[in-house]
This record gives C-alpha cells, sequence and structure tokens, in this order.
C-alpha cells in the first residue's frame, strides 16, 4: 500500500509543476470537413469538426488535457481516458451523476474512510494491455507516488486539484482496488472521473514521449495532433461500452469567437464552442442548432485579500455592490448568461433563491468605501484571459465592469493574457502578473472546488482568504453523507463567504455552443463535459 503524506484540503507544493508544452506530431493528412467515410478503426457516422475557444490545444497525457482546463477534460481528457468513476451526461435536465466507470461498483466501510471498488472486467487499454488493479495503481503512482520511475511531476501538478483528500491506495486482488482517505469524504466518487489512467506498457515503452502517442481505456484514440492547428480522434473500436458512431472527431483552436462563427457558416467546422451572444439568434434564423444550458458555474474575480484595499472587507463588498450583474446579461451578453447573486450557483446543491443579495445598489458601495477609509476610491489591477473555456467574452465584460467600477472612483487597469498562461499560474497558486485580482472561469462540480478555492491552506486559494470558519464549515460539509446535511452545509458556506466577499460574484454561464443541422443526436447536459459517442454526421 502507497501511504502519502498528505491531509485533507492541502493543495501539494507539487501543483506547482509548469504545464507541459505542445509538440509537433507528424501524422497523416487531416480528412475535410463532413462526410461519411470510415476510418480502419473509425464508425461510419461521417467526421465531426469542434472549433474550441482555446489558443492552443489541450495536452493529451493523463493529465496535460488540464492545460486548457475544462475543455481540455472536455474535448481530450474524457474521450481519450477513463477514471474509476464518470459523470452521466445523458440528460438535459438534471445534473449529472456518478455512475461506474473503470470501476463497475464500490462500497465504502462504516467508518466512511475505505473505498473498495470491484474493477470492469475483460477490459483492455488501446494497445491491447489489460485493465486490472495492477494498471490503477501504477496510474495512481504515476500522480501520487514521487519514489515511482513513472511518476510525473507536471500531470501530478495538473491532477492536483482531486487527489488531496486521498490518503493511501492498494491493490486487493487483480481485480479489486482500495483507496482510504485522510478523513470521512462523501465526494471521493465525484473527484475520481478526473484521475484517469494511461496504459502502463504505453507508459514505460514511450517515456516522455507518450504525449504523442496517448494510450487509454476511452471511446477514442488520438491519430494525429499538429502544434496550434489541429488534434484529430477516431473512435476505439474494442471501448467497452461500445465503439463511438461518430468516423472521426477533428479539434481546432479558435479563440476569436468571430471567427468561431464565421468557420462555422463556411462548413470549415460543424461545431462552434461559445458564439458571439450577437450572433446567437442570427445563427438560429440561419437553421443552426444552438444549446444552451445553466450548470455548476461562476465567472469571478478572485482578489488577493492581501494587497492595498482588497484587504478590508468592506472594500469587496463596496465593488460588489457597485456592477449591475443584470444589464451585463441583457445588453452584452444577450442572455446567454446568469446574473449571479451568491457564490452558489443556481444548478448546485445548497442554493436558495432567497439568499440572491448581491444587489447594484453604488450608494452602497459608495458608503462602504467611505468607512473603509477610501471615499475617493483607489487603483487596481486585474489579469483576465482573452478565451477559453466557460470565460464567455471576457474582453468586452472586463470591460464593462472596469466603466461600473470607475462610477465609484475605482480605476481598474486590465491585463489580458492568454488562457494557458493564466492557467498555469493559477495552478501554481498565484494570480498572474502580480495583479490585485484574476478573472477565472470556475465551477464547483465536483464539490471539492469549495476547499480548493477557499480553505485556508490550499494552493488554489489564490486570493489568499484565511478564515478558521469557512475551515470548519467546509469539514462538515465534505464529511457528511447525509444529502440534506451537505445542503445546509454549503448555504452555510455561501452566508460566511458574503461577509467574507473573497470574489466579485459576477455571472454564471449558460455554455452556449452551435452545431451544424448535419450533427445529430446531441444531448446538452447540465455540465461542462459533453458525450461525444452518440454523435452522427449526415
Amino acid at each position: 500500500m502507497r501511504r502519502l503524506n498528505r491531509r485533507f484540503g492541502h493543495r501539494p507544493a507539487r501543483v506547482g509543476a509548469s504545464v507541459a508544452a505542445a509538440v509537433l506530431v507528424t501524422m497523416p493528412t487531416l480528412a475535410a470537413c463532413g462526410g461519411t467515410s470510415s476510418t480502419a478503426s473509425g464508425g461510419s457516422g461521417g467526421t465531426l469538426v469542434i472549433a474550441m475557444t482555446a489558443a492552443n490545444l489541450p495536452g493529451t497525457t493523463a493529465g496535460g488535457f488540464e492545460s486548457e482546463g475544462w475543455e481540455g477534460e472536455r474535448f481530450v481528457g474524457f474521450q481519450l481516458y477513463d477514471g474509476l468513476t464518470k459523470y452521466d451526461l445523458s440528460s438535459s435536465t438534471t445534473n449529472p451523476a456518478v455512475q461506474p466507470d473503470l470501476a463497475e461498483s464500490w462500497t465504502v466501510s462504516a467508518d466512511h474512510q475505505t473505498w473498495t471498488f470491484k474493477l470492469r472486467p475483460n477490459v483492455k487499454f488501446q494497445d491491447g494491455t489489460p485493465w486490472n488493479a495492477d494498471a490503477a495503481v501504477f496510474g495512481f503512482d504515476r500522480l501520487m507516488n514521487k519514489k515511482s520511475p513513472y511518476y510525473d511531476q507536471a500531470d501530478a501538478g495538473l491532477l492536483g486539484f482531486y487527489d488531496t483528500t486521498i490518503a493511501s491506495y492498494k491493490k486487493v486482488d487483480d481485480m479489486t482496488f482500495a483507496i482510504t482517505t485522510h478523513t470521512p469524504y462523501a465526494y471521493l466518487t465525484a473527484d475520481l472521473p478526473f484521475l484517469v489512467f494511461p496504459s502502463p506498457t504505453a507508459v514505460k515503452k514511450d517515456g516522455k514521449s507518450f504525449a504523442d502517442h496517448p494510450v487509454g481505456t476511452g471511446p477514442f484514440k488520438m491519430v494525429s495532433k499538429v502544434t496550434g492547428q489541429s488534434l484529430t480522434m477516431v473512435p476505439n473500436p474494442d471501448y467497452w461500452a461500445g465503439p463511438a458512431k461518430v468516423a472521426k472527431v477533428i479539434l481546432r483552436p479558435i479563440p476569436d469567437a468571430t471567427a468561431r462563427v464565421a468557420a462555422l457558416r463556411s462548413g470549415d467546422v460543424n461545431w462552434a464552442e461559445f458564439p458571439t451572444p450577437d450572433d446567437v439568434q442570427p445563427l438560429k434564423d440561419a437553421g443552426f442548432n444552438v444549446f444552451e444550458n445553466p450548470y455548476s458555474h461562476l465567472w469571478p474575480w478572485i482578489f488577493d485579500v492581501t494587497k492595498g484595499p482588497l484587504k478590508d472587507a468592506r472594500v469587496r463588498q463596496a465593488l460588489n455592490y457597485a456592477i449591475d450583474r443584470q444589464s451585463m446579461v441583457t445588453n452584452l451578453l444577450k442572455g446567454t448568461g446568469v446574473a449571479a447573486g451568491q457564490y452558489i450557483p443556481q444548478t448546485d446543491i445548497g442554493y436558495t433563491k432567497a439568499n440572491d443579495a448581491l444587489t447594484n445598489d453604488p450608494a452602497k458601495a459608495k458608503q462602504l468605501l467611505t468607512e473603509a477609509g477610501y471615499p475617493n476610491g483607489f487603483s487596481m489591477t486585474l489579469a483576465y484571459p482573452t478565451s477559453g473555456s466557460g470565460n464567455m467574452i471576457p474582453g468586452p465584460m472586463n470591460e464593462f465592469l472596469q466603466a461600473e467600477l470607475a462610477q465609484i472612483g475605482v480605476k481598474v487597469k486590465l491585463i489580458p493574457l492568454e488562457w494557458s498562461t493564466l492557467l498555469s499560474d493559477y495552478y501554481a497558486g498565484k494570480v498572474s502578473a502580480n495583479a490585485n485580482a484574476v478573472c477565472i472561469s470556475l465551477g464547483f462540480l465536483p464539490q471539492d472546488g469549495w476547499a480548493a478555492y477557499f480553505q485556508s491552506d490550499s494552493l488554489f486559494n489564490v486570493g489568499h482568504l484565511k478564515d478558521p470558519v469557512l475551515d470548519s464549515l467546509l469539514r462538515t460539509a465534505y464529511s457528511t453523507f447525509d444529502r440534506a446535511k451537505q445542503g445546509a452545509a454549503f448555504d452555510a458556506l455561501n452566508a460566511q463567504l458574503m461577509k467574507d466577499m473573497p470574489w466579485l460574484v459576477v455571472v454564471s454561464d449558460n455554455n452556449p455552443r452551435v452545431l451544424a443541422r448535419s450533427v445529430h443526436g446531441f444531448v446538452q447536459p447540465r455540465a461542462v463535459w459533453v458525450d461525444l459517442t452518440k454523435l452522427t454526421v449526415s
């Protein structure tokens, strides 16, 4: 059994590992959009070409996909790899539940600390390596055991978000694997989809070049990657749940929303992530299918509460009262987002509409600034991403907030950064460009996001808020397995955060995407992830 010196909520220093650079892989010429051609290993359901919001392609190792955040998980991580569990993405009306993946069932001990997983039999990695408890131990060693010769510091850092509750793990028998947590932790199975497994054979064989030839057990396998241009996947014909229907999936990074829409209209792509809000209705009128659905998401500014005026909670509260969220949603986002009145997203456990207390009240904002000793306002800096998953239209949105705050005397200098650069700094536990605040798209599914963002000793608490009351509430929220008590705990967490106000809480994304009429079988879940296996392209 591997024992790890971590305690609940602590994000270890290894998370500071740098994001691995993209690699150029020379492969066959990519097929054009559409059509019904198939490959030797693919289906006959046509070619799906996706315009991503990211400026770069996600990494392809079992963790490297996190280099582009949720979009990397959505289009690469959950397509090439599997975890012990996964999210059910088949419904558009309910939040995704955790369901079996490489584990077909599990039990938890009476003390709620040891989880025993019966592994799915007769599963093989894409290179023929059998899936079993040895492969599970190898995968966890690669992320959590620094003494392992195959420990990967970069992937360990990128996935450190999800494994800090794990105290130890072991092989019980060939098809049984056990995990013990530091303390009772109700949300372990919700974290496990992200701790995905690469082929031990391929990792040992290819070493540092594994990213050129990634091998998992997932529904798709990569056949080519051209840095900055495209990543191509075909169905895994031996996927345990049956092969995907589509013949091929091509990912294209197009960070400019206008360019994504243009590529869709021209037929260069048949799927576009986040269109410009002004284009949504014209695209509907032109016959494209526009999908939207709320999900666990907030688009905030994270304040560095150790710097200047932002040290004072009254100042942070003032900034929250100074902005007109509904005006942003109506006039700028054209309904593709929802005004956020509290920390809990509207889809999440613990949300109560009556707690939406963040209103537009400039007079109250000025009063709070005066009480804090800043009657004439102050100056601050904000780092923000120019694109990326869940970031919507970050340039215009931050310019809107800049103008709103100027009305109460707060002058904000905006520092635009490429998404992966900002993410790399965030994973390292810091605000980019030494700014006073950072704008970043975040969510609370899986629920460990609360501890990651707000627990005092969490590396991902980049605003450096330290509140023992919050720490205690977090322990309560995670240790109870009773659903009603969980909801009450998150409600209490929200109430305490409304006092601390460590973020500028702005809006939630409705996750708009546009598909050509030739794409069939898509379900827009209440989640940031999607299921590509049921799609066909005519």
